[in-house]
């Protein structure tokens, strides 16, 4: 066999059948390219789903995380250390927020904002206990914990998984008259993701967001966005929310706040929300690492710039442009998207998103499927216009068949 071969064959043997990867194993990645263990170089066009934003092998981010290993990786929150405090202020302050409570990965930080909305419910809002309810979308992603997928709609990630967590109102993804209706005086929270990634790239109706931010003012409702993957520069602005000028309660990020070096997320909200907690009550044993904050800290400061959400905002036309040429053809059906974030739906009779994704691969451009016949594609904020042309030619080369 060969090496490839023989690397999936092992992983087959040994790890559990929770994911269904494209039969490529990279050895090495730079930028928005990675080479694999036979020494064949592919485009990748899919980021670790935002979380390698800046791309593989950041030099400002490696050399923040070198420099940190040097020093001290891990102390737990018992002990102060000298990076957590500037990691809070910058992330704060890049929010337009007050308080930072760091957490390692996107679900973790979902939860977080879970339970954070619930103590808001019953010590501010003044929710009897035990009755808080919070309202969210169909079709939504927010990570794979029981509670989550408690409230998802997607089979496969809910089947089997009961009991389920109660407490969790799901309505129609942009449909601000079912959101009117299943507000109650026990309603904590609205949580949505700005753009649906999972269900395939989903920008919701121009209003949408405006009118959540107004319906949960009004009834004294957090509106918390989840923008662990359409924030920190992906959608062309720092944050997704931003394109309808909207600020939420609450931002849940993850992914590209590690820099795709180490997990890092973290809930941002104001004094009056985050200020509930007490000693002991929630926590994490690497939220907020030393390591974590160096790194993030180099993110914040990146993304302080503006030119990677330039960049995505730039490229992110091009990509949108030359995407719309492929619908009507009668190969791609729709293309929906902000920045450098598109999914596209395949005619299913040229394949399905698997199928394409194959394809694609042994062009040597990586992609990921979702739902059926729709292709995701989501780059790096570094590729250059000449690698994302070459990786679109390789998708019209296999549309054409």
């Amino acid at each position: 066999m060969s090496t490839t071969e023989t690397a999936i064959a092992s992983a087959e043997a040994h790890s559990a059948h929770n994911y269904h990867p494209l039969p490529v194993v990279v050895a090495t990645a730079d930028g928005a390219w990675m080479t694999d263990v036979e020494g064949r170089r592919y485009l990748d066009m899919l980021a670790g789903y935002s979380a390698l934003n800046f791309g593989h092998g950041n030099r400002r981010l490696i050399d923040a995380a070198r420099a940190q290993l040097e020093r001290v990786t891990l102390t737990s929150r018992a002990f102060h250390h000298d990076r957590f405090a500037d990691f809070c202020t910058r992330l704060a302050e890049l929010c337009g927020m007050e308080m930072v409570l760091p957490m390692n990965t996107g679900a973790e930080a979902v939860e977080t904002a879970v339970k954070t909305a619930r103590k808001w419910g019953y010590r501010v809002k003044g929710v009897p206990d035990g009755m808080a309810k919070i309202i969210v979308a169909s079709d939504n992603f927010h990570g794979r914990t029981t509670t989550i997928v408690s409230f998802s709609t997607d089979h496969e990630a809910r089947a089997d998984f009961g009991p389920y967590t109660p407490g969790f109102e799901i309505v129609p993804y942009g449909d601000l008259t079912a959101l009117r209706e299943a507000m109650t005086e026990n309603t904590v929270a609205v949580l949505l993701e700005p753009i649906q990634g999972e269900a395939g790239v989903l920008v919701p109706p121009p209003g949408y967001l405006p009118g959540v931010r107004e319906l949960t003012r009004e009834r004294n409702v957090l509106f918390v966005a989840d923008e662990i993957q359409s924030g920190l520069g992906r959608t062309g602005k720092t944050f997704a929310c931003e394109h309808e000028g909207v600020v939420p309660d609450m931002y849940v990020l993850g992914k590209a706040l590690g820099g795709g070096v180490v997990p890092v997320s973290a809930v941002v909200s104001s004094a009056a929300v985050l200020g509930i907690y007490r000693p002991g009550e929630h926590g994490s044993t690497f939220g907020g690492n030393p390591l974590a904050c160096a790194v993030a800290l180099e993110v914040v400061a990146m993304l302080r710039t503006g030119e990677y959400q330039q960049r995505a905002a730039e490229l992110g036309e091009h990509l949108h442009q030359e995407l719309g040429l492929l619908v009507g053809g009668g190969a791609v059906e729709a293309v929906r998207g902000r920045g450098l974030w598109a999914g596209v739906d395949i005619d299913p009779g040229r394949g399905t998103g698997r199928e394409i994704s194959e394809r694609l691969m042994d062009r040597r451009v990586l992609v990921k499927d979702t739902h059926g016949s729709t292709i995701r594609i989501a780059p790096p904020l570094v590729i250059s216009k000449e690698d994302l042309d070459w990786g679109l030619e390789q998708l019209r080369e296999v549309l054409r068949g």
